[in-house]
């Protein structure tokens, strides 16, 4: 027994990477993160060239950028157990290689109809690969500076590609049509696919690999939340029936419940009950939605102020949005030092409070018509709240993590930063301009929305452990 156990060549012990590897490791993830995050918002500044070439509604259109976000986050759950399960290595190039045949698919889309598939495509092939390349750097990074400083780094990246997303849809519809804004992330996914056979782990043999894979509790997962926008979305609309919101709220609330009582009883459960007793995860998760769908909120603010009020055109909006991105590479520069300085716990505060002063300023601005420079304080103090609270919070929620579930609690974090945005942005944005359920000013009533999520992130935030706020100040060479 014991010569076998030390001879099995299919049993390989894990070692944490020479820092040279774990460096290209972090940068080929990245690289992946980017373009995973372009597509949350590249889509934005296309959408009317889109709809002129296909002919379609602007409320369809809203689709093609829900229906990636909510597919990406409703199955990133399970793309974190198939991760832990399946093995890191394997889930990684099978979500990324979806994720970039999709993008082919959707440069390529003959019809609105393949647009809109391709897009979920999208979402599934994110929900598959970004678990297991966020549990890949958690588990290449120990705990202490090292890896917040690569959590920072993955973070700045994600802000990063949101806030460029704008951008390059300004620049490549103008330049080259609205194609491209898929087109051009296929050669970079194609290099991720070639560099992480070299530089990711083969995956250890486990008897969990052949353990039922919780379906039904992935198809209620995302279920949940495609009825919830679905009935915040067409609350506004005059052609809606009055009882399809109730209808699909109600049906939204019953596939909670039933993804609850399903993951009570399945034997593999998509959500371990036992991540649930860990009360840092699971107050750092619910502090994600209530920060990401403000910060997501923000990003639409912005560009509709810059295009709708002010009348700027695509692609000056989309450069006008640089000084965010400028703010965010700047920020996640010394991230790290604040975290290992202050804690997690008062970093999230900090990240909040920023927000909920760039929300209140955004309503007051857009009010006033402000022009395209006013709104440069506000997008430093978005930058802020990301750089501070997001790291913040993905540090507290994959602290203590274990080869065995790194990847299910980076599904759950993942899946709470994209459903807390899409939900955020169907409810701020979904009421706020919607006339017929109110008369105010559509940004101060979305920036108030938003404000008042916050104010409840900060309430919840107060649970976070006390620990949270000395865990990242260890030893400086750890």
């Amino acid at each position: 027994m014991s010569f076998r156990h030390h001879s099995s060549p299919r049993t390989p012990v894990p070692q944490t990477p020479s820092p040279t590897r774990a460096l290209l490791l972090l940068c080929a993830m990245s690289l992946l993160q980017f373009f995973i995050a372009v597509d949350v918002t590249v889509v934005t500044i296309a959408l009317p060239t889109i709809g002129d070439d296909f002919g379609v509604s602007s409320g369809s259109l809203t689709w093609v950028v829900i229906g990636y976000t909510l597919t990406g986050g409703g199955l990133m759950m399970l793309g974190g157990r198939l991760s832990d399960l399946l093995g890191r290595r394997r889930t990684l190039l099978i979500g990324t290689s979806l994720f970039g045949a999709a993008s082919l698919l959707a440069g390529l889309a003959p019809t609105f109809t393949t647009l809109v598939v391709a897009r979920l495509l999208q979402g599934a092939g994110e929900a598959i690969a970004l678990p297991a390349a966020m549990s890949t750097i958690v588990l290449a990074f120990p705990e202490g500076p090292r890896r917040s400083r690569a959590l920072a780094v993955w973070a700045a990246v994600a802000s990063c590609g949101l806030v460029l997303g704008f951008v390059l849809s300004g620049v490549l519809t103008s330049l080259l049509g609205w194609r491209w804004i898929f087109l051009v992330s296929v050669p970079f996914i194609a290099v991720v696919i070639a560099a992480a056979p070299l530089l990711v782990d083969r995956d250890r043999p486990s008897a969990r690999g052949r353990e039922p894979i919780d379906l039904v509790g992935a198809l209620l997962l995302t279920a949940c939340p495609l009825l919830f926008t679905f009935g915040v979305v067409e609350a506004g609309e005059p052609t809606v029936p009055a009882w399809v919101t109730p209808a699909a709220l109600g049906a939204s609330l019953l596939a909670g419940i039933g993804f609850v009582r399903v993951e009570s009883r399945a034997r593999n459960p998509l959500l371990p009950l036992r991540l649930l007793a860990h009360r840092g995860r699971v107050t750092a998760n619910l502090t994600t939605m209530l920060l990401s769908g403000a910060l997501s909120t923000s990003f639409l603010l912005f560009t509709f102020h810059l295009q709708d009020r002010l009348g700027l055109g695509p692609l000056r909006a989309g450069l006008t949005m640089l000084p965010l991105a400028i703010g965010l590479i700047a920020l996640s520069l010394v991230v790290p030092r604040l975290l290992n300085r202050w804690g997690a716990r008062m970093c999230v505060f900090i990240g909040l409070g920023s927000t909920a002063a760039a929300m209140a300023l955004i309503g007051v601005l857009a009010s006033a018509e402000a022009g395209p420079m006013a709104m440069l304080l506000p997008m430093l103090l978005i930058a802020a709240g990301m750089c501070l609270g997001i790291v913040g919070l993905q540090y507290v929620a994959v602290s203590g993590v274990t080869d065995d579930d790194a990847g299910t609690a980076s599904g759950v974090q993942r899946a709470a930063d994209q459903l807390g945005g899409s939900a955020g942005v169907a409810v701020c944005v979904g009421i706020g301009f919607s006339p017929s359920l109110h008369s105010g000013d559509p940004f101060v009533v979305a920036a108030a929305l938003a404000g008042a999520g916050l104010v409840v992130g900060a309430i919840i935030a107060g649970w976070l452990p006390a620990q949270s706020s000395s865990a990242v100040a260890v030893d400086q060479d750890g």
